[in-house]
């Protein structure tokens, strides 16, 4: 049995993974730094908001210049650092980290660090987006230099401040690259939702695009992708797939904490810059509910193999190996009565639908055989999970159902009794579409090892905006 996750031997919240050298270096919320070779266990290399940490160099100097515009979060003397994501400039010669410091849940930072040496130390260069503004403080950003005006009115609410339910919080900074070899940075938080600024490759700066309000482009804070309302949406993440020649944008719903529904869910596009839809052909900006919203792909849920649930999964990001396989890193929480967390890594599987489906245990080396199973080989009990499409803390139970050879599933109660619940149908290639419930899925076949070493074969799969796991324990 499994108990409280891989014990991966660290806490990084909000990782980002940068790939060097056969090692997998995830950087975190409060300057937190890890390495692993396995993806499954990692060793802590910094840690904790202060000077003493290795990761940066000046970042904590006497006058604290780079927290001059935000302050300590909250005013409580602690220091938000937070969401870093690394990227290497040739033009540079340089590791470029951005990265947030953070004052409330507005007044924010993001800001840009170099090294010559990926683990640093990284030298805080300069604050390049700010929110939270208004009269009284938008002299201490750069907010005139980039928009050559001081006309900050629709920025502002009638009672004279920021207008975040329209206009970003500037954290969890993501940064990609696009097909064509340019790079991007995709940001935001709750507030005014997700936006998305071009970056210069050759000094790491951003490029602040001309108006168009007709296209929800801002002057300053660049397009507006998604969210708004100060609906729950952050930890913003694309990547670009060249097999399926879509880009994904991550995001995650809920609130971070243990009790807070946290999640993953993702939209596509066929262009770096949107739109990006869900499953069902849509997007959200304003509206009153946004759980229909967006292809859920994990929430809290328990597997039988768990001795407890696991809970608020999110703010991931994405990476690809050299054989192009696609991975999900993210902070994992779990029912245990406190807020521990831990990096968890999943592989993303492509599914016949060109969308993305999140395999049901940690990566252990698994691989997606593109072969065309028989019904004799797949059909068994299994342990079926929807993820629905809610966000609270409901958990996600397994329940007991069977794949019989004549394509019929069949639930299971605990007096063994069958209630016709589904069907499926095999493929080549190793996909499967299922019907249950009466929505449709279509995945992927694997054969994984889980967290409590049980040789499984798992089907993960997504339909209308909704994830479906069946795990078969060999």
């Amino acid at each position: 049995m499994n108990v409280g996750g891989i014990n991966a031997g660290v806490e990084v919240h909000d990782p980002a993974v940068y790939v060097k050298n056969d090692k997998y270096y995830l950087f975190g919320t409060h300057m937190t730094l890890a390495e692993s070779d396995d993806l499954r266990y990692f060793k802590l290399l910094a840690g904790g908001e202060n000077k003493e940490n290795p990761l940066f160099e000046n970042l904590f100097t006497d006058n604290m210049e780079a927290f001059s515009y935000c302050g300590s979060f909250n005013d409580t003397g602690e220091w938000a650092v937070w969401a870093p994501d690394v990227v290497y400039l040739e033009s540079l010669k340089k590791y470029v980290m951005y990265f947030c410091l953070s004052g409330s849940y507005v007044k924010s930072n993001i800001c840009m660090a170099t090294a010559d040496n990926l683990t640093g130390p990284y030298r805080f260069e300069r604050r390049l987006i700010y929110s939270g503004f208004n009269e009284a403080t938008i002299d201490q950003t750069n907010f005139e230099e980039i928009t050559g005006s001081r006309d900050i009115s629709k920025y502002i609410k009638k009672n004279g401040n920021y207008n975040n339910l329209n206009w970003p919080n500037a954290i969890d900074p993501n940064v990609f690259k696009d097909k064509d070899g340019e790079l991007w940075l995709v940001y935001g938080s709750w507030s005014g939702g997700i936006f998305l600024l071009k970056i210069d490759k050759n000094t790491g700066l951003l490029v602040h695009p001309k108006e168009d309000a007709k296209n929800r482009i801002d002057r300053y804070f660049g397009k507006k992708l998604i969210g708004g309302g100060h609906k729950s949406i952050e930890g913003p993440c694309i990547i670009y797939d060249d097999e399926l020649d879509y880009y994904y944008l991550f995001v995650s719903y809920g609130r971070l904490k243990r009790e807070g529904g946290y999640q993953i869910r993702v939209f596509r596009s066929k262009k770096p810059d949107g739109p990006y839809l869900d499953m069902l052909g849509k997007t959200f900006t304003r509206v009153s509910h946004h759980e229909p919203y967006g292809l859920k792909l994990i929430g809290n849920y328990i597997l039988p193999s768990n001795d407890i649930a696991y809970k608020s999964p999110g703010h991931n990001s994405l990476f690809k190996d050299e054989d192009g396989n696609i991975y999900c890193v993210y902070h994992q929480r779990f029912d245990n009565g406190t807020e521990h967390f831990e990096p968890r890594v999943h592989q993303v599987f492509r599914t016949g639908s060109n969308w993305l489906a999140i395999s049901p245990f940690a990566t252990s080396g698994e691989m997606h055989i593109q072969k065309s199973y028989l019904e004799a080989e797949v059909s068994g009990t299994y342990y079926m999970l929807e993820h629905g499409l809610d966000i609270s803390n409901h958990v996600n139970e397994a329940k007991k159902v069977r794949f019989e050879m004549d394509h019929n599933i069949y639930l299971i109660d605990d007096n063994e009794t069958k209630t016709d619940i589904g069907v499926y149908k095999l493929s080549d290639h190793g996909l499967i579409s299922i019907i249950v419930n009466d929505t449709k899925y279509d995945g992927v076949i694997i054969q994984q090892i889980d967290e409590a070493k049980n040789p499984t074969m798992c089907i993960t799969a997504v339909g209308e905006n909704q994830s479906f796991w069946a795990v078969k324990y060999i």
